[in-house]
Order: C-alpha cells, then sequence, then structure tokens
C-alpha cells in the first residue's frame, strides 16, 4: 500500500499524479488526457519495457498491440487477452495491473497480449457518443477475433484456453465479446464494469458459458445499481448494472438458483470485503460467477490506485483481480476453478 502512494504522489506534479505508466491515462473513466498520446503501445511502463509492440490490419486500419511472450511458452498455451479502460493504453493497462500477467505468463507458459482501442476507446455497444471508436463504428469485435487468429498462427495457442479480460470500458468490451464472440473466446471476466443497455437487449451468449465479474459496490462511475455512466457530469451511455448482469448471463447458462461464499478477506486498511456468488446447477458445464467487493470503488483490486478516492472510490485489497482472472481464465476447460 505505501508503495502506490509513493507512485501515486511522486511521478507527475500535474492533478493527477500518476504513476509514469499510467501518466495521462485516466485508465477507466473515459477522459481524454491533456497532454498529445505517444505513438500507439509505444507508451513506457513502470520499468523497462519487456512485452514487444506489433500490429496487423483490420477493418481498414493499422491496429496496435503489446504482446508478452515468456522465454518458454508451453505447448498448448493459454493467451490472455487484457483490454484497457477507457481513456487507457495498452502499455497504462500492463502497468495498471503491476504486469502480474507477465509474470504468470513466465510460470505458465501462457501468452499475454495488451491491444490498443482506437482512440484510447473500445465499441463496447453503449450509446456513447463521446467515443471515437463508437462514432467511427469501429469493429472491435473483428479485430480482436483477428488477433486471436493471428497469434494463434504463430504460437501453439490452445484455442479451448483463450480468454479476455479488461477495466471499466475494456471490461464492457469483454462482455460484448460474451455475446458476439463465444466462438473464440471462452472465458470472459470484467472488472469495475456491466452490461450496457444496448448489449443487454440482443446478448446472445454460447452454451457453456465460463464467465465472472468483479464490481464494487460503490464505483462512482460504472453504477453498481445500474444507471448512467458519468465521469466529471459527462455521460457515456448506461449499463443496468451487476447484479442484474450476473442474472442475466446466470439465465442465458441454464443455471437455477446461487450460492454466495463468506468474505474472502477483511482489510482493515481500507474497510472493503469481498465474497463470490457463484450461479448453481448451470447447464453444458457453464461457470458463472460474481465477485462483489462491498464498498470497493471503480479500479482494478489489488491493482495500483490511478486517481484520487474522490473520484474512483476506493480500490479494494480485499481481492486480487490479476490472481483470480488467471486462475478462471487458464484453467482447463470443463474444469471448475478454485478463486475462493
Amino acid at each position: 500500500m505505501e508503495r502506490d502512494r509513493e507512485l501515486y504522489r511522486s511521478r507527475r506534479p500535474a492533478a493527477w499524479r500518476l504513476p509514469a505508466g499510467l501518466a495521462g491515462c485516466a485508465l477507466a473513466l473515459g477522459v481524454a488526457p491533456a497532454a498529445a498520446a505517444a505513438p500507439a503501445c509505444a507508451q513506457p511502463v513502470l520499468r523497462a519495457a519487456e512485452a514487444g509492440c506489433e500490429s496487423l490490419a483490420s477493418g481498414g486500419r493499422e491496429r496496435a498491440y503489446r504482446l508478452y511472450v515468456p522465454a518458454h511458452p508451453a505447448t498448448g498455451a493459454a493467451l490472455i487477452v487484457v483490454l484497457h479502460g477507457g481513456g487507457g493504453t495498452a502499455a497504462g493497462m500492463e502497468a495498471l495491473t503491476e504486469r502480474r500477467f507477465n509474470r504468470y505468463a513466465d510460470r505458465a507458459g501462457a501468452l499475454v497480449v495488451y491491444p490498443e482501442g482506437i482512440g484510447r476507446r473500445w465499441n463496447d455497444g453503449r450509446d456513447d457518443a463521446g467515443a471515437g471508436a463508437v462514432a467511427a463504428d469501429v469493429d472491435d469485435v473483428g479485430f480482436l477475433r483477428e488477433l486471436v487468429a493471428t497469434l494463434a498462427t504463430r504460437f501453439a495457442v490452445d484455442r479451448a484456453r483463450v480468454g479476455v479480460t479488461g477495466m471499466s470500458n475494456g471490461g464492457m468490451m469483454t462482455l460484448r465479446l460474451a455475446c458476439d464472440a463465444g466462438d473464440v473466446f471462452h472465458g470472459f471476466v470484467a472488472v469495475a464494469a456491466s452490461l450496457g443497455t444496448e448489449t443487454a437487449a440482443q446478448c446472445t451468449p454460447p452454451a457453456g458459458l465460463r464467465l465472472a465479474l468483479i464490481d464494487g459496490t460503490a464505483d462512482p462511475v460504472v453504477p453498481w445499481g445500474g444507471g448512467e455512466v458519468k465521469v466529471f457530469a459527462r455521460h457515456h451511455g448506461a449499463v443496468i448494472g451487476a447484479e442484474r448482469t450476473f442474472a442475466q448471463f446466470s439465465a442465458a447458462a441454464g443455471c437455477r438458483g446461487e450460492a454466495a461464499g463468506p468474505p474472502l478477506a477483511a482489510t482493515p486498511d481500507d474497510g472493503t470485503r469481498a465474497r463470490a456468488r457463484r450461479a448453481l446447477r448451470c447447464a453444458a458445464g457453464a461457470d458463472v460467477r460474481l465477485y462483489e467487493i462491498d464498498g470497493g470503488g471503480h479500479g482494478w483490486p489489488g491493482g495500483l490506485r490511478y486517481a484520487r478516492e474522490w473520484l474512483i472510490g476506493k480500490v479494494s485489497r480485499a481481492l486480487d483481480a490479476t490472481d483470480v482472472v488467471a486462475d478462471f481464465l487458464a484453467a482447463v476447460p470443463g474444469s471448475r476453478p478454485a478463486a475462493e
């Protein structure tokens, strides 16, 4: 926690005072940075870059991404796609999670890829007029499909162990992929996000859905109970909320009922608590979960605090979102990974 504070305070004189790798990103907020953006995916991370910057042509655009390949990738490697929030970057998302997905890849022989959104946004299906990716009708579903296909031709990827996660706008894009690309992605974890109202109305997830939500009950940006997504009184579309999203995916997966466990941890330093809720008796091996962070705000639990608490609420340390995501997405198909 003290390390977070030092990173937060020391690197930038502007009001945001973000860590070096996050400077100007405003990861999840949909707030455009004041300074001009660096070239796609070339911004530095907190330490010397290890992920390589690459690109591919998709939808008439050159799309950038950062790719981390461990020294010894496994045969039949898991592939984890990590999506930044609105206003963020691939390098910023790598830094926000303290590059721990990369360290997980070193241990497990997995691949990790951090794609870049157009104009630092994803077209996640919300009616967000302020997002350039929405205004330009960018086909991000198509891009992410093509990215997986491209990497699978270069590496020995187990196509049944391709998963995606993201925060905020990236989390909503993750949920859109659960609705529209269940033939490519086989595990989904959305953080600080719920279904946009437009996406919820036409969502058709696959059988055997494996999906988890990690949401704070005190999120001031993406409201737990649903409604308008707001930053500085600017509207960025609407969501149906965490519990309705959990219920909709559970119903689509043929689940009947749910079980809620005891708090996973108590953290006296921030006062938040986490518990796991799991849908029961799901069809076709589906696994649908909601990690409820009581008192948690708009952040990546266990990750860096990227803005002041008055704006994003508490970045909870009652749960380590990176560990939950890695365990859930890299699990052998058909298994029920332990995350409690």
